[in-house]
């Protein structure tokens, strides 16, 4: 009886707040921006989401079983809050409200990483005693933009990245002793100066307050060196999930040449290299090269070689030299590739090709270019990499006819 009486409660909590238009209870749904979804259950936005897929792709390929999170909550190892002042003139911290520069003050977030959420709030409570002035944008005036945490799933490392205004941080080594007193388990501090006038959070010029100046977090039996700016997986959990999809579906014995094409730090490549004979990485930013080779170096890998050069350009190099290549690993941008990449890819003919993309529409536009040069679809796998919001990877393996 008593279990009977708990289900409606649940019931009419759930109906109640599904006619908010709020199945989660989120305060900040609607003004946010972040989600999208607050308003199903996590296996209706599920089965949209690979409804979605299906729409789009079924014509070319069997869509597969959308692979979900256990736990779909706090989720995100990179969190960045927003400081402000609200009109009392004490300091806030939170998210800009969805197309505007008014910060929505947050607490706690359903998405984010709880200890950092709460890092973010203790920073917030120190600025008083330590007199830090948060940066006001109308005026130019006060020193703290932004806080950025990034957390490993795996070794629990976590990074606390200051954005000031100016190079000029008062009583610095004080403010780190005095928060790391509160959480020991920060492993580096780190400030950033961005004395830019844009949206961009993180400026060029960086100083370690405490520790290495990055974090290391481990992902499919491979380490990662984390930098302030370095592109990782927000989602350790089903980031894990995809990468190993994907390289079951390059179906690697071992002899393999793989390119890597789009490589940013390396990740799926290295992954690969493990089943590779010889990976090779591409990718056009110069930081993320760097932190490859780094990566590479850390995880004793000796088949796999990064260069520097835009992904369609150095295709179109191999097709000319002649290389062998027998599987293509792209993940492109949310544009996805251009038709000088994918004519590249065609000429240099791999066996195989597994497309991980974070845009349906545009993975689908590929994908028919990629038919009418040789190459049949075999079967798409929807991967929910970020719960409650509207995005959705996808991963499609094709062969060569």
């Amino acid at each position: 009886m008593e279990n009977g009486k708990k289900r409606t409660e649940k019931k009419r909590r759930e109906h109640s707040a599904a006619r908010s238009g709020n199945l989660q209870g989120c305060p900040h749904f609607g003004k946010c921006g972040s989600c999208q979804y607050l308003n199903l259950s996590y296996e209706e936005q599920l089965a949209l989401k690979r409804k979605t897929v299906r729409e789009l792709m079924e014509k070319h390929c069997k869509v597969q079983a959308i692979i979900g999170m256990e736990n779909p909550y706090h989720y995100r190892h990179k969190v960045h809050a927003v400081f402000g002042m609200d009109r009392k003139k004490n300091p806030i911290s939170g998210v800009y409200e969805e197309k505007s520069h008014r910060i929505l003050p947050v607490e706690s977030c359903l998405i984010e990483d709880q200890k950092a959420d709460a890092i973010a709030g203790t920073i917030r409570g120190m600025l008083k005693s330590f007199k830090i002035k948060v940066y006001d944008e109308d005026t130019g005036y006060g020193l703290l933009r932004y806080v950025l945490i990034r957390k490993g799933y795996a070794t629990g490392e976590i990074m606390v990245v200051l954005v000031t205004s100016s190079p000029v941080f008062p009583s610095k080594r004080n403010f780190v002793d005095a928060l790391r007193k509160v959480y020991p388990e920060i492993t580096t501090v780190v400030q950033n100066v961005n004395n830019r006038s844009d949206s961009m959070i993180l400026g060029d010029k960086y100083q370690i307050l405490y520790g290495k100046g990055y974090i290391v977090d481990e992902l499919c039996g491979c380490k990662f060196k984390i930098s302030p700016a370095s592109f990782y997986q927000v989602n350790p959990v089903q980031a894990a999930k995809l990468y190993e999809k994907a390289i079951e579906l390059a179906g690697l014995t071992g002899k393999e040449t793989v390119v890597d094409a789009y490589c940013g730090t390396g990740t799926i490549g290295m992954i690969a290299a493990k089943s590779a004979g010889k990976v090779i990485g591409v990718e056009s930013n110069p930081e993320a090269v760097r932190d490859a080779i780094s990566n590479a170096k850390a995880n004793g890998l000796k088949n796999i070689r990064f260069y520097r050069d835009d992904a369609g350009h150095f295709l179109q190099s191999c097709a000319a030299d002649g290389i062998s290549v027998d599987v293509l690993l792209m993940d492109p941008p949310r544009a996805g590739s251009s038709e000088a990449f994918l004519e590249a890819a065609a000429k240099i003919a791999p066996k195989r090709i597994v497309y991980v993309s974070c845009n349906p529409v545009t993975l689908e536009r590929d994908v028919s270019f990629l038919e009418k040069k040789g190459y049949r679809a075999r079967e798409a796998w929807p991967v929910d990499m970020f719960p409650w919001t509207g995005h959705i990877e996808t991963i499609v393996s094709l062969v060569r006819k």
